[in-house]
C-alpha cells in the first residue's frame, strides 16, 4: 500500500495527539468522519500504526536519570547473542536495546531514579547478563530533544 498525502496528514496528527477524536481528526485532514475512520482502520491493518500508548512523565514517576550503556559481548555466535537478548528483555529498567555496528555490540537505554539506583540496576541485572565482556555507561545530563514522532514525507 502506498501512502498518500491524506494518510500522511492522519499519521502526523496521530503521532502528535494519539487521543484526538475521530471528529476532530477528520476536520483537520478534511475528510468525512466515516472516511477518516476507514483510513485509520486501513493504516492499522497494514501495520503503519502499530499501537497506541500513554507517554508517562519520567519526572513524575521518579525515573529522571537516563543512562546509555554500551555492551561488548564475549563473542558473536548466535547462542551468545540470543541468550543476551532474551535476558536483557527481562530487565524492567531497560527501555531500549539495540544491536550495533561499531565498537559496542549493544546499546541500552536505561532509566533510573538517580546514580545510586543505577548502581543497583547495574549490580542486580546488567552485571549478570550472559556473554558480557565489557560495559561502559554514560549518564545523560540533559535531554535536548526527545520525540516519538517519526519523520513522514
Amino acid at each position: 500500500m502506498q501512502l498518500d498525502e491524506t494518510d500522511i496528514r492522519i499519521l502526523r496528527a496521530l503521532q502528535k495527539e494519539g487521543r484526538i477524536s475521530n471528529a476532530e481528526l477528520s476536520e483537520r485532514v478534511n475528510l468525512s468522519q466515516s472516511a477518516c475512520h476507514r483510513r485509520i482502520q486501513r493504516l492499522e491493518e497494514e501495520g503503519y500504526i502499530s499501537g497506541y500508548v500513554a507517554l508517562l512523565s519520567p519526572e513524575k514517576i521518579g525515573r529522571k536519570t537516563v543512562v546509555y550503556v554500551e555492551i561488548t559481548l564475549s563473542g558473536q555466535k548466535d547462542e551468545i547473542l540470543s541468550a543476551f537478548e532474551e535476558a536483557v528483555a527481562r530487565v524492567p529498567d531497560v527501555m531500549e536495546c539495540h544491536l550495533m555496528a561499531g565498537a559496542a555490540d549493544y546499546l541500552l537505554k536505561v532509566v533510573a531514579k538517580d546514580a545510586e539506583d543505577f548502581a543497583r540496576i547495574h549490580r542486580r541485572y546488567l552485571a549478570s547478563l550472559p556473554g558480557v565482556q565489557g560495559m561502559q555507561s554514560s549518564f545523560s545530563l540533559k535531554s535536548v530533544l526527545q520525540t516519538t514522532a517519526l519523520p513522514l514525507e
